[in-house]
């Protein structure tokens, strides 16, 4: 069974360009230091070839992985007039204390935590898709429930 990743355009984009420079030039690379090594004779004892064959099946693991977000991948089409939360929404929230917290939505394989970049997967994105500006969702959280007023969505 396979599992639709949902991406933006440009998450789309970020995982083209990551797997075209592993299929192009971190595998010559770690071709070219595999052939060095071997050139030193005796490979049983050969630390830079072991270094070089697990960084090449380390590099093909992630091949197989990118080609099949893109194989898989489904593009989400933001709506400008839409006021609805979704993927690719960006999401202006208060809290009942007055903090003010702003998340952009993105699927899964372009969740960035620290940027603010959270997944339509999780707790908080999750709690928020297709809700409307004016709403209040409460968010489970390891630490307890947190309850958000959507503010603004923008949808750009």
């Amino acid at each position: 069974m396979t599992v639709n990743k949902y991406l933006t355009k440009e998450g789309l984009k970020k995982i083209k360009e990551e797997l075209m420079e592993r299929k192009f030039n971190i595998r010559k690379k770690i071709a070219e230091a595999i052939k060095e090594a071997k050139e030193q004779g005796d490979l049983s004892e050969n630390a830079e070839y072991s270094e070089a064959k697990a960084r090449e099946v380390e590099n093909e693991k992630r091949i197989a992985e990118l080609e099949s977000i893109v194989r898989n991948s489904v593009v989400v089409k933001k709506s400008t007039k839409s006021t609805k939360v979704g993927i690719g929404s960006s999401v202006k929230l208060l809290t009942p204390n007055g903090v003010e917290r702003t998340f952009s939505i993105v699927g899964s394989d372009e969740a960035d935590p620290t940027s603010n970049r959270i997944s339509n997967e999780s707790p908080i994105g999750a709690a928020l898709m297709h809700k409307n500006v004016g709403e209040t969702v409460v968010v489970d959280v390891p630490g307890g429930t947190i309850e958000y007023k959507i503010e603004t969505v923008e949808n750009k």
